[in-house]
């Protein structure tokens, strides 16, 4: 049996032990399985963020990040993703941005750092994940990186279109309504839907 499949037997077992002395093992692919394992067996803690946030390999950053987007609380709190959304692996922040906007509360920090990956980010899909990430969150403070995300390139703007939902501006409006001109036909139809939506809720 191999030591990844041992470790994979410990967390069903319930041997915490065997399984966190796994996070220091030499095979990232290893230590990925070991932050899994406490996940499953609900034992993961800041620290073990903090570990993994730092880890020299960007699959465990990655399995990370994905993990926290589905342990939206932690006994002890959560780790900032402030490093995470500028780390120098794509996939990183990508994910990163998709588990912050999963998160109950952001702190001020961490969204000032959102709207940096949907407005100045060189990758798409990140800035993609970072614009629905914001449309989750939904704090005015995020609105214009959401509305800049509607003059980005076609898969950005269909994010865009959707997080404009979460808002309530005279601008969403009228960027919904500039919208249904869109040249992407995915835009157009939700901006019609919206607006659809948003006339029906004022005459009713």
């Amino acid at each position: 049996m191999s030591h990844r499949a041992r470790v994979v037997v410990a967390g069903y077992r319930g041997d915490e032990v065997a399984v966190r002395a796994a996070l220091n093992d030499a095979d990232p692919g290893v230590r990925c399985t070991a932050y899994a394992a406490l996940a499953r067996l609900g034992r993961l803690r800041r620290g073990d963020f903090h570990q993994a946030f730092a880890d020299p390999e960007a699959t465990v950053r990655r399995r990370a990040a994905g993990l926290l987007s589905r342990l939206p609380t932690i006994a002890e709190g959560r780790p900032s993703l402030v490093g995470v959304l500028a780390d120098d692996d794509t996939r990183v922040v990508e994910i990163g941005a998709f588990a912050l906007g999963e998160q109950p509360d952001v702190a001020p920090e961490e969204l000032a750092a959102l709207i940096d990956v949907a407005t100045r980010h060189s990758d798409s899909l990140c800035r993609e994940s970072a614009v629905a990430a914001l449309g989750s969150i939904g704090d005015p403070a995020g609105l214009a990186a959401v509305l800049a995300g509607t003059t980005d390139r076609a898969t950005v703007r269909r994010r865009a279109v959707l997080a404009l939902a979460n808002f309530e501006d005279p601008a969403v409006e009228e960027a919904l309504a500039r919208l249904v001109h869109d040249r992407d036909i995915q835009v157009r139809q939700a901006a019609e839907d919206l607006l659809a939506i948003s006339e029906g809720s004022t005459q009713g």
